[in-house]
Protein backbone atom coordinates (compact mmCIF):
# COMPACT_ATOMS: atom_id res chain seq x y z
CA UNK A 1 0.00 0.00 0.00
CA UNK A 2 1.04 3.60 -0.50
CA UNK A 3 1.16 4.01 3.28
CA UNK A 4 3.91 1.37 3.38
CA UNK A 5 5.86 3.29 0.75
CA UNK A 6 5.45 6.51 2.70
CA UNK A 7 6.72 4.89 5.92
CA UNK A 8 10.01 3.86 4.37
CA UNK A 9 10.59 7.01 2.29
CA UNK A 10 12.44 10.18 3.20
CA UNK A 11 11.28 13.73 2.40
CA UNK A 12 12.96 15.74 -0.30
CA UNK A 13 14.59 19.07 0.50
CA UNK A 14 12.26 21.70 1.93
CA UNK A 15 12.38 23.77 -1.28
CA UNK A 16 11.41 20.83 -3.53
CA UNK A 17 8.41 21.19 -5.82
CA UNK A 18 7.19 18.50 -8.22
CA UNK A 19 5.56 18.87 -11.62
CA UNK A 20 3.81 15.80 -13.05
CA UNK A 21 3.03 16.16 -16.73
CA UNK A 22 0.19 13.75 -17.38
CA UNK A 23 -1.64 12.83 -14.19
CA UNK A 24 -2.85 9.40 -15.23
CA UNK A 25 -2.57 6.21 -13.18
CA UNK A 26 1.20 6.36 -12.63
CA UNK A 27 1.43 10.13 -12.39
CA UNK A 28 -1.27 10.38 -9.74
CA UNK A 29 0.43 7.69 -7.67
CA UNK A 30 3.69 9.66 -7.60
CA UNK A 31 1.74 12.82 -6.81
CA UNK A 32 0.06 11.10 -3.86
CA UNK A 33 3.43 9.93 -2.53
CA UNK A 34 4.93 13.41 -2.88
CA UNK A 35 2.02 15.07 -1.08
CA UNK A 36 2.23 12.52 1.72
CA UNK A 37 5.93 13.38 2.06
CA UNK A 38 5.17 17.11 2.27
CA UNK A 39 6.33 18.12 -1.23
CA UNK A 40 4.07 20.51 -3.18
CA UNK A 41 2.80 18.95 -6.43
CA UNK A 42 1.43 20.36 -9.65
CA UNK A 43 -0.33 17.79 -11.80
CA UNK A 44 -1.47 18.43 -15.37
CA UNK A 45 -4.51 16.85 -16.97
CA UNK A 46 -6.26 17.37 -20.30
CA UNK A 47 -9.37 18.55 -18.44
CA UNK A 48 -9.67 20.51 -15.23
CA UNK A 49 -12.62 18.26 -14.37
CA UNK A 50 -10.28 15.26 -14.13
CA UNK A 51 -9.04 13.92 -10.80
CA UNK A 52 -6.18 15.88 -9.22
CA UNK A 53 -6.06 18.37 -12.09
CA UNK A 54 -4.02 21.33 -10.92
CA UNK A 55 -3.09 22.64 -14.37
CA UNK A 56 -4.53 22.19 -17.86
CA UNK A 57 -2.20 20.85 -20.52
CA UNK A 58 -3.55 19.16 -23.65
CA UNK A 59 -0.59 17.74 -25.53
CA UNK A 60 -2.72 17.18 -28.65
CA UNK A 61 -4.29 20.62 -28.60
CA UNK A 62 -3.55 24.14 -27.54
CA UNK A 63 -1.01 24.65 -24.78
CA UNK A 64 -2.82 26.37 -21.90
CA UNK A 65 -0.03 25.89 -19.36
CA UNK A 66 1.02 29.22 -17.86
CA UNK A 67 4.81 29.29 -17.35
CA UNK A 68 4.33 31.51 -14.30
CA UNK A 69 2.46 28.65 -12.60
CA UNK A 70 5.64 26.52 -12.72
CA UNK A 71 7.80 28.89 -10.73
CA UNK A 72 10.07 27.03 -8.33
CA UNK A 73 9.58 23.56 -9.80
CA UNK A 74 12.65 21.45 -8.96
CA UNK A 75 11.54 17.96 -10.03
CA UNK A 76 9.64 16.84 -13.09
CA UNK A 77 8.04 13.61 -14.34
CA UNK A 78 6.53 13.30 -17.81
CA UNK A 79 4.16 10.41 -18.40
CA UNK A 80 2.74 11.79 -21.66
CA UNK A 81 2.94 9.37 -24.61
CA UNK A 82 4.10 10.20 -28.15
CA UNK A 83 1.79 12.24 -30.34
CA UNK A 84 0.09 10.99 -33.51
CA UNK A 85 3.28 11.56 -35.50
CA UNK A 86 5.44 9.64 -33.03
CA UNK A 87 7.10 12.69 -31.49
CA UNK A 88 7.21 13.85 -27.91
CA UNK A 89 4.41 16.41 -27.47
CA UNK A 90 5.85 18.11 -24.40
CA UNK A 91 9.25 19.35 -25.51
CA UNK A 92 8.19 21.46 -28.55
CA UNK A 93 5.75 23.36 -26.34
CA UNK A 94 7.47 23.51 -22.99
CA UNK A 95 11.24 23.03 -23.37
CA UNK A 96 12.15 26.75 -23.14
CA UNK A 97 10.04 27.01 -20.00
CA UNK A 98 11.49 23.83 -18.51
CA UNK A 99 15.05 25.00 -19.16
CA UNK A 100 14.37 28.10 -17.09
CA UNK A 101 13.27 26.08 -14.07
CA UNK A 102 15.69 25.14 -11.26
CA UNK A 103 15.32 21.46 -12.13
CA UNK A 104 17.40 18.98 -10.16
CA UNK A 105 15.80 15.85 -11.67
CA UNK A 106 13.58 15.08 -14.63
CA UNK A 107 12.08 11.70 -15.42
CA UNK A 108 10.44 10.36 -18.56
CA UNK A 109 8.33 7.18 -18.50
CA UNK A 110 9.17 5.01 -21.50
CA UNK A 111 8.69 1.30 -22.23
CA UNK A 112 10.78 -1.87 -22.14
CA UNK A 113 9.27 -2.48 -25.57
CA UNK A 114 12.23 -0.55 -27.00
CA UNK A 115 14.33 -3.71 -26.50
CA UNK A 116 12.20 -5.60 -29.01
CA UNK A 117 11.88 -9.38 -29.08
CA UNK A 118 14.69 -11.28 -27.31
CA UNK A 119 13.09 -14.75 -27.56
CA UNK A 120 12.85 -14.96 -23.80
CA UNK A 121 16.43 -13.80 -23.14
CA UNK A 122 17.49 -11.28 -20.53
CA UNK A 123 18.18 -7.64 -21.38
CA UNK A 124 19.79 -4.82 -19.42
CA UNK A 125 20.19 -1.11 -20.01
CA UNK A 126 23.52 -1.88 -21.68
CA UNK A 127 21.78 -3.74 -24.52
CA UNK A 128 21.09 -1.72 -27.63
CA UNK A 129 17.39 -1.06 -28.22
CA UNK A 130 15.91 -3.00 -31.13
CA UNK A 131 12.25 -2.00 -31.35
CA UNK A 132 10.14 -3.60 -34.06
CA UNK A 133 6.68 -2.37 -33.12
CA UNK A 134 5.63 1.11 -34.20
CA UNK A 135 4.64 2.16 -30.68
CA UNK A 136 8.06 1.15 -29.34
CA UNK A 137 9.87 2.94 -32.16
CA UNK A 138 7.92 6.09 -31.26
CA UNK A 139 8.91 5.75 -27.61
CA UNK A 140 12.59 5.39 -28.49
CA UNK A 141 12.31 8.53 -30.58
CA UNK A 142 10.89 10.37 -27.56
CA UNK A 143 13.66 9.02 -25.33
CA UNK A 144 16.22 10.50 -27.71
CA UNK A 145 14.45 13.87 -27.69
CA UNK A 146 14.49 14.02 -23.90
CA UNK A 147 18.16 13.03 -23.80
CA UNK A 148 18.94 15.90 -26.19
CA UNK A 149 16.92 18.36 -24.11
CA UNK A 150 19.75 19.44 -21.82
CA UNK A 151 17.60 18.67 -18.77
CA UNK A 152 18.83 16.41 -15.92
CA UNK A 153 16.92 13.52 -17.41
CA UNK A 154 16.53 9.89 -16.45
CA UNK A 155 14.59 7.55 -18.72
CA UNK A 156 12.51 4.99 -16.85
CA UNK A 157 11.66 1.98 -19.01
CA UNK A 158 8.50 0.27 -17.80
CA UNK A 159 6.85 -3.08 -18.62
CA UNK A 160 3.15 -3.83 -18.05
CA UNK A 161 1.76 -1.74 -15.18
CA UNK A 162 -0.72 -3.09 -12.66
CA UNK A 163 -2.08 -2.03 -9.30
CA UNK A 164 -5.27 -1.53 -7.31
CA UNK A 165 -8.27 -1.51 -9.60
CA UNK A 166 -6.11 -2.43 -12.61
CA UNK A 167 -4.94 -6.01 -12.26
CA UNK A 168 -5.79 -9.49 -13.46
CA UNK A 169 -7.97 -9.76 -10.36
CA UNK A 170 -10.32 -7.17 -11.84
CA UNK A 171 -10.28 -8.90 -15.22
CA UNK A 172 -11.40 -12.13 -13.58
CA UNK A 173 -14.10 -10.34 -11.62
CA UNK A 174 -15.38 -8.64 -14.75
CA UNK A 175 -15.50 -11.90 -16.68
CA UNK A 176 -13.20 -10.60 -19.43
CA UNK A 177 -9.97 -12.45 -18.56
CA UNK A 178 -8.64 -15.07 -20.99
CA UNK A 179 -6.40 -17.95 -19.96
CA UNK A 180 -4.01 -18.15 -22.92
CA UNK A 181 -1.19 -20.67 -23.05
CA UNK A 182 1.87 -19.93 -25.16
CA UNK A 183 4.78 -22.20 -24.21
CA UNK A 184 7.92 -20.41 -22.95
CA UNK A 185 6.30 -16.95 -23.22
CA UNK A 186 6.85 -14.60 -20.28
CA UNK A 187 6.03 -10.98 -19.52
CA UNK A 188 7.54 -8.47 -17.13
CA UNK A 189 5.48 -6.30 -14.80
CA UNK A 190 5.68 -3.52 -12.24
CA UNK A 191 3.27 -2.42 -9.52
CA UNK A 192 2.27 1.22 -9.87
CA UNK A 193 3.50 1.99 -6.35
CA UNK A 194 6.99 0.82 -7.29
CA UNK A 195 6.98 3.27 -10.19
CA UNK A 196 6.30 6.05 -7.69
CA UNK A 197 8.82 4.61 -5.25
CA UNK A 198 11.52 4.30 -7.90
CA UNK A 199 10.97 7.89 -9.06
CA UNK A 200 11.22 9.13 -5.48
CA UNK A 201 14.37 7.09 -4.89
CA UNK A 202 15.99 8.42 -8.06
CA UNK A 203 15.14 11.98 -7.04
CA UNK A 204 17.03 11.39 -3.80
CA UNK A 205 19.99 9.93 -5.68
CA UNK A 206 20.08 13.04 -7.86
CA UNK A 207 20.13 15.21 -4.72
CA UNK A 208 23.35 13.48 -3.65
CA UNK A 209 25.21 14.82 -6.69
CA UNK A 210 27.54 13.19 -9.22
CA UNK A 211 29.26 11.01 -6.60
CA UNK A 212 26.00 9.09 -6.18
CA UNK A 213 25.88 8.34 -9.91
CA UNK A 214 29.30 6.94 -10.86
CA UNK A 215 27.92 5.08 -13.87
CA UNK A 216 25.87 5.98 -16.91
CA UNK A 217 22.46 5.79 -15.30
CA UNK A 218 20.50 7.90 -17.76
CA UNK A 219 18.35 4.84 -18.52
CA UNK A 220 16.86 2.69 -15.75
CA UNK A 221 14.64 -0.38 -16.09
CA UNK A 222 11.81 -0.29 -13.55
CA UNK A 223 10.59 -3.88 -13.42
CA UNK A 224 9.98 -6.45 -10.69
CA UNK A 225 12.06 -9.54 -9.99
CA UNK A 226 9.92 -12.20 -11.62
CA UNK A 227 9.05 -12.36 -15.33
CA UNK A 228 6.23 -14.89 -15.62
CA UNK A 229 3.63 -16.30 -18.01
CA UNK A 230 0.20 -14.66 -17.88
CA UNK A 231 -1.40 -18.06 -17.27
CA UNK A 232 0.68 -18.47 -14.10
CA UNK A 233 -0.39 -15.03 -12.96
CA UNK A 234 -4.05 -15.79 -13.64
CA UNK A 235 -4.00 -19.08 -11.77
CA UNK A 236 -2.60 -17.30 -8.74
CA UNK A 237 -5.20 -14.54 -9.02
CA UNK A 238 -8.04 -17.08 -9.26
CA UNK A 239 -6.74 -18.80 -6.13
CA UNK A 240 -6.72 -15.48 -4.27
CA UNK A 241 -10.29 -14.76 -5.32
CA UNK A 242 -11.49 -18.33 -4.88
CA UNK A 243 -13.05 -18.24 -8.33
CA UNK A 244 -13.04 -20.49 -11.38
CA UNK A 245 -10.59 -19.98 -14.21
CA UNK A 246 -11.74 -19.25 -17.76
CA UNK A 247 -11.15 -22.10 -20.23
CA UNK A 248 -7.57 -22.68 -21.35
CA UNK A 249 -6.93 -21.41 -24.89
CA UNK A 250 -3.80 -22.59 -26.74
CA UNK A 251 -2.21 -19.56 -28.36
CA UNK A 252 -1.62 -21.19 -31.75
CA UNK A 253 -5.32 -22.02 -32.04
CA UNK A 254 -6.60 -18.50 -31.36
CA UNK A 255 -3.89 -16.18 -32.68
CA UNK A 256 -5.63 -15.63 -36.01
CA UNK A 257 -8.78 -14.45 -34.23
CA UNK A 258 -6.91 -11.92 -32.08
CA UNK A 259 -6.94 -8.22 -32.76
CA UNK A 260 -3.81 -6.76 -34.36
CA UNK A 261 -2.98 -5.06 -31.07
CA UNK A 262 -3.28 -8.32 -29.13
CA UNK A 263 -1.12 -10.10 -31.69
CA UNK A 264 1.65 -7.55 -31.26
CA UNK A 265 1.37 -7.88 -27.48
CA UNK A 266 2.14 -11.60 -27.76
CA UNK A 267 4.75 -11.23 -30.52
CA UNK A 268 7.64 -10.28 -28.23
CA UNK A 269 9.23 -12.28 -25.44
CA UNK A 270 11.94 -10.95 -23.12
CA UNK A 271 13.12 -10.90 -19.54
CA UNK A 272 14.17 -7.44 -18.35
CA UNK A 273 16.75 -7.05 -15.59
CA UNK A 274 16.28 -4.63 -12.68
CA UNK A 275 19.87 -5.00 -11.47
CA UNK A 276 20.71 -1.35 -12.06
CA UNK A 277 17.68 -0.07 -10.15
CA UNK A 278 17.79 -2.51 -7.26
CA UNK A 279 21.48 -3.31 -6.87
CA UNK A 280 23.48 -0.42 -8.32
CA UNK A 281 21.03 2.31 -7.30
CA UNK A 282 19.76 0.57 -4.18
CA UNK A 283 15.98 0.71 -4.60
CA UNK A 284 14.20 -2.04 -2.59
CA UNK A 285 11.02 -3.09 -4.39
CA UNK A 286 7.85 -2.81 -2.36
CA UNK A 287 6.23 -5.49 -4.54
CA UNK A 288 9.11 -7.68 -5.80
CA UNK A 289 6.87 -10.16 -7.63
CA UNK A 290 3.30 -10.62 -8.79
CA UNK A 291 2.39 -12.74 -5.75
CA UNK A 292 3.15 -9.91 -3.35
CA UNK A 293 1.69 -7.36 -5.73
CA UNK A 294 -1.60 -9.15 -6.32
CA UNK A 295 -2.13 -9.69 -2.61
CA UNK A 296 -1.70 -5.95 -2.16
CA UNK A 297 -4.18 -5.27 -4.98
CA UNK A 298 -6.71 -7.60 -3.37
CA UNK A 299 -6.32 -5.88 -0.01
CA UNK A 300 -6.66 -2.41 -1.49
CA UNK A 301 -9.59 -3.36 -3.72
CA UNK A 302 -11.42 -4.61 -0.63
CA UNK A 303 -10.83 -1.30 1.13
CA UNK A 304 -11.71 0.79 -1.94
CA UNK A 305 -13.76 -1.34 -4.34
CA UNK A 306 -13.20 -0.28 -7.97
CA UNK A 307 -16.17 0.43 -10.19
CA UNK A 308 -16.53 -2.87 -11.99
CA UNK A 309 -19.04 -3.46 -14.79
CA UNK A 310 -21.38 -6.37 -14.44
CA UNK A 311 -19.97 -9.60 -15.88
CA UNK A 312 -21.42 -10.65 -19.25
CA UNK A 313 -24.51 -12.79 -19.13
CA UNK A 314 -24.16 -16.45 -19.98
CA UNK A 315 -25.47 -17.42 -23.39
CA UNK A 316 -25.92 -21.05 -22.33
CA UNK A 317 -29.50 -20.67 -21.07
Amino acid sequence: MLADLVKRSQPLAADAKLLVLGGGYSGRCLGSLARAMGTPVLCTRRSLDAAEADLLFDSNGQDQLDPAALEGVTHLLSTIPPDRDGNDPVLPKLLPTLRNLPLRWAGYLSTTGVYGDRQGGWVTEEDEPAPALDRSIRRLNCEAAWQRSGLPIQILRLPGIYGPGRSVLNGLQQGRARLIDKPDQVFCRIHVEDIAGACWHLMHRAEQGPSARPGNWTVVNVVDDLPAPTAELMRHAAALLGCALPPLEPFDQIVDSMSPMAQTFWSENRRVSNHRLCQELGYPLLHPNYRVGLQDCLNQDKLNPPDLPSPPRSTNG
